[in-house]
């Protein structure tokens, strides 16, 4: 098991490939089942693997005085700083892991769901505001050093570290080691818990938001320290984008998650109505819900490296145009639909990004408020503004103001009115405006390779978002002239070729060459491969009329 002080041997970060992520080493496993204690009764991860399929080849105290500030930036690991212990555990601490450590044993999901989304929560606002956990090799006696638990408490551990404080590399670099071995243990045990959709959820997001800054942080070598150059030269596999793509496609292929939507389709199983779980058999639903959402998390990516064809592919088994589990966690929600609404931008299916994002948000309109006290409600808040200037984007380019619902268009027109009349007029002020939201509303795009660490050393982190920003760019100039050409269809039924391009000052070829580049521009092909119009006023050419 690693731990938060120490970074392995660099052989440990070999990218794996997808066969190699789903084949069956037992090496996890039997890592696993040799940190239980022999006599518990029911372990979190079951011992024997004979069963696994062979066709796979693959409360609280106040702030504790002991914790005044957060760890040093320039130290190697979280547990360095003079104010910070990391191997004393305060008693709620103590109390906080034993009881959740019981409550995954009993596989009640309820009590876990309140002390994850509840506890955690309150624990770390009081007393780990501005430092870490406790380690966990603290806490491990108090959970007979259960390996698959301690796996779980290191997710959390560094998923706080990168919430409240500022990790350093090998930080994250060993938060790579740690969600190897957790989903190597997933991919290759029998696992027996229930976990609520909650965490299954952050584990998948917090992954690939992790892998994401990871990227950014590489990309930024003009400060760097040599200690960090060398950190990045010994471990140039952590976070590798192949790494991460096949972990999270072993966890989708591994689920057979594609075929329990398929038989659902037919009516052969109930997942969406017991939202993952299985409350009769009471089989594990950690590997299942995890391969679900990791089609979210591919998407994610996908979008990241600005491949949105295979990021929609990703997604497709989940009908987003019907209630389905990813609807359950709200965080999973908005990036599902946010992410999907800026792929079909990106690939000019605008009709299809109007009608997701205002069905969001009229969601977030109507439900924000019961979500207040979340700790991920900054988050839904940033998106929803993010997805209001998406909106505005892509009603800029294909007017459709009757597929948004009154009070989403109100919020809207309060939001962007005055910026969405400069965009009409496609002058430099109106490409400054998409540049401006475009640049606001994007996500952070990432440069997947690894660096060059020679000199002289620059920053590259935004070569990925200039690059997706000059493209939307480009695409917008294209429809500079078809701004005058929808206003002329708008107003006549039939009009001459000669008489509408004398109104554009233009001759007949040219505007021909015009009117087929509003055909070409306002039509789009969807994931089936058939074109669908985009425009809301649709026009025939029949010899000059």
């Amino acid at each position: 098991m690693s731990h938060p002080g120490r970074v392995h041997n660099p052989s440990r970060y070999v990218v794996p490939s997808l066969d190699e992520v789903l084949s069956f080493t037992g090496s996890a496993v039997a890592e696993a089942a040799q940190s239980l204690i022999p006599s518990a009764s029911e372990t979190l991860i079951d011992r024997s693997v004979a069963r696994m399929a062979s066709s796979y080849d693959y409360d609280d105290a106040s702030l504790d005085s002991r914790y005044p500030r957060p760890p040093s930036a320039g130290q190697g690991s979280a547990g360095t700083d003079q104010g910070y212990d990391p191997n004393f555990v305060p008693d709620s601490v103590k109390t906080f892991v034993v009881h959740l450590y019981r409550h995954i044993r009993e596989k009640n999901v309820y009590e876990i769901h309140q002390m994850y989304d509840g506890s955690f929560q309150r624990l770390s606002d009081r007393m780990f505001r501005e430092c870490p956990w406790p380690s966990v090799e603290a806490i491990a006696p108090y959970v007979d050093n259960d390996h698959v638990f301690c796996l779980l408490y290191r997710e959390m551990w560094f998923r706080h570290l990168y919430a409240r404080l500022s990790p350093t590399g090998r930080q994250r670099v060993e938060s790579w080691d740690n969600y190897c071995s957790l989903f190597s243990v997933v991919l290759h045990g029998v696992v027996n818990m229930q976990l609520p959709n909650q965490w299954l959820w952050d584990m998948v997001d917090e992954f690939v938001y992790q892998f994401q800054s990871y990227c950014q942080y590489r990309a930024k070598l003009k400060n760097k320290t040599e200690e960090e150059l060398q950190l990045l030269r010994q471990y140039d596999q952590a976070w590798n984008v192949y790494g991460v793509l096949n972990y999270l496609q072993a966890l989708v292929e591994k689920s057979a998650i594609t075929d329990v939507l398929e038989r659902e389709k037919e009516g052969l199983e109930q997942f969406t109505a017991t939202d993952g779980y299985d409350y009769e058999g009471g089989t594990s639903n950690v590997l299942k819900m995890l391969g679900y959402y990791s089609m979210i998390g591919l998407l994610r990516v996908h979008c990241l490296l600005g491949d949105y064809h295979t990021g929609l592919k990703c997604l497709a088994p989940i009908d987003i145009s019907q209630q389905g589990v990813y609807n359950v966690v709200i965080g999973s929600h908005i990036s599902t639909i946010y992410h999907y609404g800026f792929a079909n931008l990106m690939l000019r299916r605008y009709v299809e990004a109007i009608r997701e994002f205002n069905k969001i948000l009229l969601y977030i309109l109507k439900y924000k408020q019961y979500h207040q006290k979340s700790p991920q409600y900054d988050q839904i808040l940033k998106k929803n503004e993010q997805m209001y200037a998406l909106l505005a984007i892509c009603l800029s380019l294909c007017p459709q103001n009757n597929l948004v619902e009154e009070n989403v268009n109100s919020q809207l027109r309060d939001k962007y009115n005055e910026k969405m009349t400069k965009m009409l007029r496609y002058d430099d002020e109106a490409y400054a405006v998409y540049d401006e939201l475009f640049t606001y509303a994007c996500p952070k795009f990432i440069t997947p390779s690894a660096p060059v660490l020679e000199e002289p050393l620059t920053n590259y982190n935004q070569d990925a978002y200039r690059l997706q920003l000059k493209l939307f760019l480009y695409e917008v100039k294209q429809q500079q002239l078809l701004s005058g050409v929808r206003s002329f269809l708008k107003l006549y039924s039939t009009i001459s070729i000669g008489k509408l391009a004398a109104y554009m000052e233009v001759d007949e070829p040219t505007l021909r060459t015009i009117l087929m580049t509003y055909k070409h521009k306002m039509h789009a092909i969807d994931g089936d491969g058939k074109i669908i119009p985009n425009a809301d006023v649709d026009f025939y050419i029949s010899e000059n009329l």
